[in-house]
């Protein structure tokens, strides 16, 4: 008996790191920030938001070998809560954060990929540490109820996209949600 409270005890504590160390016991703040202006290289997506991480490699490998464009920040905007809309019907846009300054380069990039600029504007901003797909899932878990409670509490419109930003060199998941009127 004394065992097996000593193994379910060490199976909770490494439990615990894990989660720890993939960001779950961080604490979420929002806030109000002017962000925005980046170049995107996307395409769209309509269907399951689980599926948006395998299109994102897809457009970061492309751009890399077959335009010599590394990118170091992915994103996903989803436009839909998956809560209210059947799978089938979500809406995405996926791809890359162009940080290139060859316009010549980006202009080319066209007809392959669909390319706009992030509107500069107000949002709704927190961050998540980005350690590998688990922080993905528990950013979900915790960020998504925190920009909810955010939105209710200061009176916003809950409508409006979610953009997420998977910053790999600072090792941070942004998450900006659209202000809506």
């Amino acid at each position: 008996m004394k065992t097996a409270i000593i193994i379910i005890g060490a199976i909770i504590v490494l439990i615990a790191i894990f989660v720890a160390w993939y960001g779950g016991f961080k604490k979420v703040d929002c806030r109000i920030e002017e962000q925005g202006g980046e170049t995107l290289a996307y395409k769209e997506m309509k269907g399951d938001y689980s599926k948006s991480g395998r299109l994102m490699d897809e457009i970061y490998y492309a751009l890399m070998n077959d335009h010599g464009i590394e990118t170091y920040k992915g994103f996903g905007i989803y436009y839909d809560n998956p809560r209210e809309t059947e799978k089938s019907n979500l809406r995405s846009d996926v791809g890359c954060i162009i940080e290139e300054k060859d316009h010549s380069k980006v202009a080319q990039l066209e007809e392959q990929f669909k390319i706009k600029t992030h509107p500069q504007k107000s949002y709704i901003v927190t961050e998540f540490p980005y350690k590998g797909k688990m922080s993905v899932f528990l950013g979900m878990m915790k960020v998504y109820p925190a920009l909810d409670k955010f939105v209710g509490k200061n009176g916003y419109n809950k409508d409006g996209a979610v953009m997420e930003i998977y910053d790999v060199p600072n090792k941070k998941i942004v998450y900006r949600k659209e202000l809506v009127n």
